[in-house]
C-alpha cells in the first residue's frame, strides 16, 4: 500500500521572502508515531509542509494529514484534492476533534482524540475494504509497548531540533483555555510510557541535546523521578516543560537538573488571581513566581516564560507590568499569547454563550489576533500591547538587563547570547534554514546550553554536576505542530 502521511503548513511558513526559525523546530512526531502501525511493505512517505515542498501529482492509496487549527484551510485543500483523485483521505487532529463535523466534509474517515488506540483497527478495517467513517478513541487508553517510532522517515538535517520526543500524553491539569482537554475526554486525560521504553527510546537519538515536547513532564511524579534516575550518566542535556507548582514542590526538578535538564517552558499565564480563578488554573494560585524563577536560576535553568494577554481582569497596564516582571526575574525567552478561545474548550464555549467572539476565520487563530471581544480592553489595544510587549522584552537594554539579573557570569553570558540568538538574528536564521544547512549552528548551540553550576543553592544544597555542554534548542511552543505522539496538532 502506498501511504502518504502530511503536516500542512501556516501560509507564513510557505513564504519565499521570509521562514521564521519556529517552523523548522521539531518534526511531525505524531505521523511518524502512527507509520509506526504500518506494514514494512507498505511505501510510505511522510511529507512536512513546514520545511518541504508538497507534491501533489501523485495518487496514493491511503493519505493522512494532521490537521490543527491554524493548518486547518490548507488540510482541507490538500483532503478535496485527493479525494479528488480517489485515494482514501483520513484526517485527525486537535481540530478534528474539537469540529468532527467540519472535517468530515473534507475525508473519507476521521479520528477523535488520540489516534494510537484507534489507527491500528482503521488499518486493519481499510485492508478488509471496510474502513468506517469514524474512529473515536475513548477508554482503556495506553501508550505502553508502542512500537518504535517511524525516525527513519524524519529529515532530519531540515530541523534545529531532530531530537524531540514525547514521553506522557495530556496533562494532569484542566484550564479552561485549553486546546487539548477536549481532545482527550471519554478516556484517560494524562498518562505515561513506562520508564525502561522511554529511555530506550532516548538510546535510539544520536547527539547529546534532547527536546521534551511533553505538555508537563513532571506530571507523573513517579515517572519523572524514574525517567530521570535513568538519564543520569547518559550525559544527555534536555529541554522541556512543566507546571509553576511542580518547580516548587519537592526535589523532582533538582533531579531534573542532575539529569541534564537546561531549560524549561513555564506556563506564568497571568499575575491575576481573578484571572487564573475564572479560567480553572489552580495550580498557579497562591504560587510565588518569583521563588520558581529564583530555584530555576540557582538550578543554572534557563526559563521560557509562557503569558497570556487579554484575559477579563486584565487592563491597560499589563503589558508593561509583564515585561518589567519577566526582565527583573531574569526570564530568558517569553512567549507571549493573546488569549484565544479554542473551539472544543469551555472558554470557547463560555464566549460563544455570551456573544463575544467576532471571528471563525480559523487563520487568525494563532494567539497573535484578537478573535474576541476583550472585557476591559479594546481589540485594538491588545493587539497593540501585545506587539509592543514583544518589542520591549526583545529590546537590547531589556535582553542585557534581564542578564544581569543572575548571580554568575557565565549564566548572565548563557541568558544574553540565548535571547539575542532567538530574536535579534531572524535574517540569519532566515539564511541557513534557506541553505539547509541548520547543523552549522551546533557548536554556537551547545556553548549556550553549557551547564552553569549554582554556587549557593536553596537549604544550604552543594552543586549539582559538573558542567558540561551540548545542543540547544529554541524556545518551546514556539511552532504549534505535534506535541504529541498521535494524530495531534495545537
Amino acid at each position: 500500500m502506498k501511504v502518504k502521511m502530511i503536516l500542512p503548513a501556516l501560509t507564513e511558513a510557505k513564504s519565499p521572502f521570509w521562514r521564521p526559525i519556529k517552523y523548522s523546530l521539531f518534526p511531525p512526531l505524531g505521523l511518524a508515531t502512527l507509520a509506526s502501525f504500518l506494514s514494512p511493505d507498505d511505501d510510505i512517505d511522510l511529507v512536512d509542509d513546514h520545511v518541504e515542498t508538497v507534491r501533489t501529482d501523485d495518487r496514493p492509496d491511503l493519505v493522512v494529514i494532521q490537521v490543527y487549527i491554524t493548518n486547518a484551510y490548507r488540510a482541507y485543500r490538500l483532503a478535496d484534492h485527493y479525494r479528488a483523485k480517489g485515494c482514501h483521505v483520513a484526517l485527525g487532529g486537535l481540530h478534528v476533534t474539537s469540529l468532527p463535523d467540519e472535517a468530515a466534509v473534507h475525508a473519507d474517515t476521521i479520528f477523535i482524540g488520540p489516534g494510537e488506540q484507534t489507527f491500528p483497527q482503521f488499518l486493519a478495517d481499510l485492508r478488509a475494504g471496510r474502513a468506517e467513517p469514524r474512529y473515536t478513541s475513548t477508554a482503556g487508553r495506553t501508550i505502553h509497548g508502542l512500537p518504535p517510532i517511524r525516525r527513519d522517515l524524519i529529515k532530519r538535517n531540515r530541523y534545529l531540533v531532530p531530537n524531540s520526543i514525547v514521553v506522557t500524553r495530556g496533562c494532569p491539569q484542566h484550564c479552561d483555555f485549553c486546546y487539548k482537554d477536549a481532545f482527550f475526554a471519554g478516556g484517560r486525560s494524562f498518562y505515561a510510557q513506562r520508564v525502561d521504553e522511554a529511555l530506550a527510546e532516548i538510546e535510539r537519538l544520536p547527539g547529546r541535546h534532547l527536546y521534551f515536547l511533553d505538555d508537563h513532564l513532571l506530571g507523573d511524579r513517579r515517572f519523572a523521578e524514574g525517567l530521570f534516575d535513568g538519564m543520569r550518566g547518559m550525559g544527555r542535556l534536555f529541554q522541556g516543560a512543566a507546571t509553576v507548582d511542580s518547580v516548587l514542590r519537592g526535589d523532582l526538578i533538582e533531579r531534573a537538573a542532575e539529569a541534564g535538564l537546561r531549560s524549561l517552558f513555564v506556563g506564568f499565564e497571568t499575575f491575576s488571581p481573578a484571572n487564573l480563578a475564572a479560567s480553572n488554573k489552580k495550580q498557579n494560585l497562591a504560587r510565588d513566581y518569583a521563588a520558581v524563577a529564583r530555584r530555576l536560576s540557582d538550578l543554572g535553568i534557563m526559563i521560557n516564560g509562557s503569558f497570556v494577554f487579554g484575559m477579563d481582569d486584565d487592563g491597560e497596564d499589563v503589558f508593561d507590568r509583564t515585561v518589567d516582571w519577566a526582565v527583573r526575574h531574569g526570564i530568558t525567552t517569553a512567549t507571549f499569547h493573546i488569549q484565544t478561545p479554542y473551539p472544543g474548550t469551555r472558554l470557547y464555549q463560555q464566549m460563544s454563550a455570551q456573544a463575544r467572539i467576532i471571528s471563525h476565520d480559523w487563520n487568525r487563530y494563532d494567539t497573535r489576533h484578537v478573535v474576541y471581544r476583550p472585557a476591559k480592553l479594546s481589540p485594538e489595544t491588545l493587539k497593540a500591547g501585545y506587539d509592543r510587549a514583544y518589542r520591549d522584552f526583545y529590546g537590547w537594554a531589556n535582553i542585557a538587563r534581564g542578564a544581569l539579573s543572575h548571580d554568575s557570569a557565565k549564566h548572565q553570558a548563557k541568558h544574553f547570547f540565548y535571547a539575542a540568538g532567538w530574536k535579534k538574528f531572524e535574517p540569519l536564521w532566515d539564511l541557513v534554514i534557506k541553505a539547509r544547512r541548520l547543523g552549522v549552528m551546533t557548536p554556537m548551540l551547545e556553548a549556550v546550553l553549557s551547564r552553569v553550576t549554582r554556587q549557593h543553592g536553596p537549604s544550604g544544597q552543594k552543586p549539582i554536576g559538573t558542567p558540561v555542554s551540548g545542543l540547544a534548542a529554541a524556545s518551546s511552543a514556539s511552532r504549534s505542530t505535534s506535541s504529541s505522539a498521535s494524530l495531534t496538532g495545537a
